[in-house]
């Protein structure tokens, strides 16, 4: 776990994974989501919305860790979710997830 927690710590310092909400939704709204990683503690309302969000762009979605762990691994206190914006980046997420 730490090995993936690391590795979007990176992706977020090179400036490819959008996390929060509004962020998150603006990427996928224009296309530029390739993953979608939501935390398995988030509210129904944020996984129903994204969830939609997933099925009208076709982006892949993944449930993984809580608020706290994301959070932590981007710099934040609490994460519900974040995409990646980079297809090389997100299909190695998707590996070692």
């Amino acid at each position: 776990m730490n090995n993936v927690l690391s590795f979007i710590g990176i992706g977020q310092k090179a400036n490819i994974i959008k996390a929060g909400e509004y962020k998150s939704l603006e990427a996928i709204k224009f296309n530029k989501a390739y993953l979608i990683v939501l935390a398995e503690d988030a509210s129904e309302n944020t996984k129903k919305k994204f969830e939609k969000a997933s099925l009208k762009n076709k982006t892949e979605i993944i449930m993984y860790g809580n608020k706290n762990i994301l959070g932590n691994a981007l710099g934040k206190e609490f994460i519900s979710v974040f995409v990646v914006t980079d297809k090389k980046f997100s299909d190695t997420l998707k590996e070692k997830m």
